[in-house]
Formats: structure tokens, sequence, C-alpha cells
């Protein structure tokens, strides 16, 4: 068989830089993880998987098409840089995302002449590094200090403060700083400047010492102080007093998709985890026929398909509903991110005291537990995200969730994964979303129009639509009753649980809406794009015992794990459902397709 064009298109880039990193395993491989564990252990950056990724022009990923590179659908973008992330999460974050991250900035408010700069830095192998944080405060941007005043006849600005734990700082050609641009006080204060560190005068540039972490031990992050360093008023990206609206802007598409390249360090450690307990015997039997070691891993596996479903959802919804991000940008930093480290601490619960061996078999699981926590904190804390979202509650429960049929509709290919998208255009994105929501009351619409079927796992997929239905209706009468002051920081910890709960709704809404989606495809005589993908990796294996995303198992599991009580561990799978998504586990480690939503080709396998 052959794939359908977009799922062929999604799979090429990262299928071939996954062949040019080699087996992981091979414990000759230099770029295996004997060498990025060795890398970790000197706190480096592996330095022979940096020259990989060089050779691979990693970099033009980062750069959109109009300005010569390949960056044309975020989707393609993840698929690519989660390749990287199952690898070793310090190449991901320290050689790409933070170039990805300062980039971002650049393309949704740069002029031509900065756009063009950046672009041709990040073609030629450079780096660019984002300065925005200030160790006395925080996530407040508003209170930033650093400073980029006007000296003189306004051509020039004279950069002063510092900058601290910030990734690739020293190493970068240049940096996206955050600054004040004004005295006076108000969102009007700051600005991002872009600046080329070649043109620095060295004696007003002081580098701090770098800063060590437990995890992410290769990245490296530094700090800086500038005095009174000159720079052109003309590096500043977007005009004066922008810097704000930049940032919240870029904060859409990189906490969007960081997240979703996160996903990729489960995988691994969900890999690990499975092929220790299938080769460790215990009472008389492996490990793996235990059953609770069973339910957890196909717990895991659930909450990772779900994570997934989520972040992909989202991620194109960066290219299709760009107006409404400003909401999916905070819920799936808020989800995923937790979703993701319950996963990985449930499976160490599961190796015992094989999680933390730093040699062996499955050393790199404590490394990639290491590694992993920062997705909860970095760029933002999960609670801000809960700040971010709980103030616009009252709104989209007025002008979304309340008005029934007459909602606002998400298209359908929001739920397609591989699909085509329009082309993305950063500066689309909307501050705020202005009560505009239409993934969660899709739940409804799908659920009036859900498919025909038959058997327990789509009965319950049919009961759990309806209970997330109503929670939305009830969340509706609940939020559009607040009152001012229960939407600032000063809310009480009930009205934060609102948020969750919204969430919750949206997580349910992605993956009943991207089943049904692969269901009536299905069901029309196409075959849906998980089908063509699994395909495209399985010519020479074995019929899939996973039948994609038409299967309701996935996303029934999905959902009755979203209807955990707040605060409590998701709830153990009934068995109809723990013994299909366990033999589906099997299946995909057994064919080296990976445990995303979407299965990978087989590294040995020719496209």
């Amino acid at each position: 068989m052959t794939s359908t064009p977009a799922a062929a298109a999604r799979t090429d880039r990262a299928h071939a830089l996954d062949r040019i990193l080699g087996d992981p395993a091979d414990p000759g491989n230099p770029l295996g993880f004997a060498a990025v564990l060795a890398a970790d252990e000197r706190g480096e950056m592996l330095a022979a998987g940096e020259e990989a990724l060089d050779a691979f022009g990693l970099n033009e990923e980062f750069v959109p098409t109009a300005f010569g590179g390949r960056l044309a659908r975020l989707d393609r973008l993840v698929d690519v840089m989660r390749t990287v992330y199952r690898r070793d999460p310090c190449l991901g974050l320290g050689y790409g995302a933070s170039s990805f991250i300062a980039g971002v900035n650049i393309w949704t408010a740069g002029g031509d002449g900065h756009c063009r700069a950046a672009a041709d830095l990040l073609r030629d192998g450079g780096r660019i590094a984002v300065a925005y944080h200030e160790l006395a405060h925080g996530n407040d941007m508003a209170g930033t200090e650093f400073s980029a005043l006007p000296r003189g006849d306004g051509t020039t600005l004279l950069l002063n403060g510092r900058k601290e734990v910030v990734t690739n700082l020293r190493r970068a050609e240049a940096v996206v700083v955050f600054a004040r641009t004004s005295t006076a006080h108000g969102s009007r204060s700051h600005s991002q400047v872009y600046v080329d560190k070649s043109r620095l005068p060295a004696r007003r540039v002081t580098y701090l010492p770098r800063y060590r972490t437990t995890g992410m031990r290769g990245v490296q992050l530094g700090g800086v102080e500038f005095r009174n360093c000159p720079v052109p008023a003309r590096a500043v990206l977007g005009g004066e007093g922008l810097g704000l609206e930049t940032a919240l802007r870029s904060f859409q598409v990189t906490r969007t998709t960081l997240a979703a390249m996160s996903t990729a360090v489960v995988e691994t450690a969900l890999d690990v985890t499975l092929r220790h307990v299938r080769n460790r015997h215990l009472y008389g039997r492996t490990a793996a026929d235990l059953p609770h070691v069973r339910s957890v891993l196909t717990g895991a596996f659930a909450d990772l398909l779900t994570a997934d479903c989520f972040a992909t959802v989202t991620t194109r919804a960066l290219q299709l509903l760009p107006a409404e991000t400003a909401v999916h940008a905070q819920a799936v930093k808020y989800f995923v991110s937790k979703a993701l480290m319950d996963a990985v601490n449930r499976l160490a619960s599961v190796l015992g005291a094989h999680f933390y061996l730093r040699e062996g078999p499955g050393a790199i699981f404590q490394k990639l537990l290491r590694d992993l926590q920062p997705v909860g904190f970095g760029h933002a804390a999960r609670a801000a995200c809960q700040v971010s979202l709980l103030p616009q509650l009252p709104l989209l429960a007025r002008r979304s969730w309340l008005r029934g049929a007459a909602a606002p509709a998400a298209p359908a290919g929001l739920f397609r994964p591989g699909a085509e998208l329009p082309p993305m255009d950063f500066r689309a994105l909307a501050l705020t979303a202005g009560g505009r929501e239409s993934l969660s009351t899709s739940l409804a619409r799908g659920l009036a129009a859900m498919p025909d079927g038959d058997g327990p796992a789509h009965r319950a997929l049919a009961e759990h639509g309806e209970h997330f239905t109503a929670e939305l209706a009830a969340l509706a009468g609940e939020c559009a009753a607040l009152r001012p002051g229960e939407l600032s920081v000063m809310a009480r910890s009930s009205s934060y649980d609102l948020t969750t709960r919204y969430v919750n709704v949206l997580v349910a809404a992605a993956c009943f809406e991207t089943w049904r989606e692969a269901r009536l495809s299905r069901a029309a005589g196409g075959a849906g794009v998980m089908d063509s993908a699994l395909a495209e990796g399985c010519r020479e294996a074995p019929a899939p015992a996973d039948s994609g995303l038409a299967d309701p198992v996935w996303a029934a599991a999905a959902l009755h794990r979203l209807r955990a009580p707040l605060g409590a561990a998701p709830p153990t799978l009934p068995p109809y459902l723990e013994d299909a998504l366990w033999e589906r586990l099997l299946h995909r480690h057994e064919h080296a397709l990976g445990y995303g939503l979407l299965p990978r080709t087989p590294r040995t396998a020719t496209t």
C-alpha cells in the first residue's frame, strides 16, 4: 500500500533524521544512549549530536519558507523535533528549541531586515538566544528592569542591566532581549530588541558564570550584564512598546509546540520500561505478566496518547484557529506537562530501584526523568497558566459555551492529523480569544453526530462524551456567575479548580472529535491518515493489531481517565480497555512503531 501525500510528507524529514541518528541502543553508536549519558555525566552537550544536526540542517526547520527555510507547518516541525527529544532532550532544547523560541518573536514582530538577518544566521548554522528572565522578577515580565533607553538623537539605545538563566546566551551569535524602553508605567513600556553580538563593544558586556542544573545538564544556561552598551534603535522588533504583546503572541506558539515535542521523552521512557519488564523475571514469570505492571504501563500509554492528541490538535489550531489559541496555549501547557510528568513518575514506580541507575540498559531513564521536569515550569509555570485562564472563563461562558446550537464550530481539519493546513501566519495570532473558543463546544456537536457502532468501548465513549458535554454546561453557569474578585491571583482554590475542569473538557473534545473524524473517514471508504501511516511503516511487518484512530478503544480510555476527581490519580481502566490497549502497546513495541498518536516509520524501513 502507499501512503497519502499528507502522511508521507509528514514522515519524510523526521524519518530521515531518525535514520541519521541511528540505533540508540547500539553502544558503538556515537549518537546512541551511551554517548548521550556520557555527555550528561560531564554536563556537556553531545558534540557528535550537534554535528549531526548541523549536517542535517536542523536550523532550517525553524525558518519560514518565505525566508528560505522549511517552516511551513508547525506540526511537521514538531515531528522532526520529537525525533531529537526521543534521543536526548538536551539536544532538543539546547540545540534546537532555544533558537526556535527566539525566532518566533522575530517572525511575529520583526521587520523584513530583522527576519532576513535572523534567517541567514540560522541557515548558516548559527544560534539565537532569547533573554526574558531576571531572577528578581521571574515570570513577572512587567517588572523587568533591564533597559534599552534612547541616547542622544534617538538613533541609539543603551542596554543596561542583567539577564539570567538564559539558554545558549554565551554561545549564540544573536540574542532577542526583552527590555524596558520607557520609564513610564504600563504595558507599553517594554520592547524586544534584536542584538547582533558581533557588533557589541566587548568592554560593555560581562558574561556571568554558568548556571548548573539537575536536569538538562548539558544545556548551557548563562547570564549577562550590559553597561551602557549601544545598539541601533532600529533593532527594536515591531516598534517601541510592543514587547509584551509580541511575547504573548509568541508564547502561544512556543508553549504549544514545546509541550508537543516533549511527548517524545515519555515515548522513550515507556519503551525503556516495557523492555525492562519483559526481560525481568519475578515469581516464576516476567514482570510484564503481573497485572499491576500491565495496568501501570497501559495507563501511561493511554495518558501519552491523550496528551499527544491534545498537543496535536492545539498545534494544528495555531494555523487553523489563530484567533482562539490564546486559550489553547495555556491549556496545553497546563495539561500536557502534568500528564507527561505523572506518566514518567508512574513508570519509575514500575522500575523500582532500577529507575535511578546511571549504568546498564535502562540508564537513560533517570536522565529522561530529570530532563522532563522543566516542561512543568520552563517558559511559564503551570500555575501561571491557570492565572491566565481564569479571568477568561466568564467571557468564554457567555460568548461560546451558553450559545447552544449557535456556538462556534471548529473546522473538521483540526481533528485530522497530517491533513493539509493553511500557511502559518505568526502575525495572525490574537492577544486574547475574546470569548471565542470552538474546541470545547465541538464535543456536543460531535456527540449528536456520533457514528453508529457497537461494543463496550463505543458505548463507553458515548457515555463519557455525554458526561463532558454536561460538564461544560455546568461550567458555563458557574463561570458566567463568577464575581470580579474571583478572577484575580487572589481567587480561592475553588475558582482555580474551574480552570482544571475546563481544560479537561477541552482535552476530551480533542480526543472524541479526533476519533470521530477518523471513524467518519473509514466509514466513507477512505483509509484514514493513521491507517496510511501504518501501511507506510509496516510494509514488511504483519498487519497491525492496532486499527488506528478509528478504533474507539484509545479514545474511550482517554476520556475514562480524564474523569478522575480533581486531585486524584487517573482511574484504572476497565479490563476490556486495558487488555485491548496492552495488545496495541506490545504491537507498537515489537514493530518499533513508537507510542505516539500516529505510529512512526521503523528506522529500518525505506521511504
